[in-house]
């Protein structure tokens, strides 16, 4: 199963791409898409975050996708700005025809450090290791690939539940 995680920012959005085959995780692609300057104008920055996710989910063909929730700012107007961004980077997901978990960074936290008040570079180190990384990738990217890492793991637990409730055939 191939997944694509997304740390939705309104400058910078991360993207994660994994393929998980069991309990192995196998790194595909990180990155990030800036939605380029603010001079721009809202509407345009907001098409440039679209289009780039459309390019990277038209390049690496994910199966699911999985975001970040936005977390509520001191600043009402950061807040909005950023449930914007999400808002178009939902929108190139599902246009895809993509099915969308959605996790807090709480959550995400806690899956990928054990943790949910780890720093961002706990997080890094954690991804750099789960994926086998000779290095970190930059903390939009590692956040991403946190928040695909949190999903397919999510995903793996109805599975295991049926498994264990599964009455085992007796060897006679």
């Amino acid at each position: 199963m191939r997944w694509i995680g997304i740390d939705p920012g309104l400058r910078t959005t991360g993207f994660g791409v994994i393929d998980v085959e069991g309990q192995k995780l196998t790194y595909v692609a990180s990155g990030t898409i800036e939605s380029g300057d603010p001079a721009k104008g809202l509407p345009d920055r907001l098409g440039t975050l679209y289009q780039g996710v459309k390019e990277v989910l038209d390049t690496y063909h994910p199966e699911s996708a999985a975001i970040e929730e936005v977390f509520l700012n001191v600043n009402p107007r950061s807040t909005l700005m950023l449930g914007q961004a999400r808002g178009a980077v939902i929108a190139a997901l599902v246009s895809a025809n993509l099915p969308v978990s959605e996790f807090s960074a709480l959550r995400v936290k806690q899956a990928i450090v054990g943790t949910g008040r780890a720093a961002k570079p706990q997080v890094q180190e954690m991804v750099k290791r789960l994926l086998r990384l000779s290095r970190a990738p930059g903390s939009d990217a590692s956040d991403a690939l946190g928040v695909a890492i949190c999903a397919a793991h999510h995903a793996q637990i109805p599975k295991a539940i049926t498994s264990a409730l599964t009455p085992k055939k007796s060897r006679r």
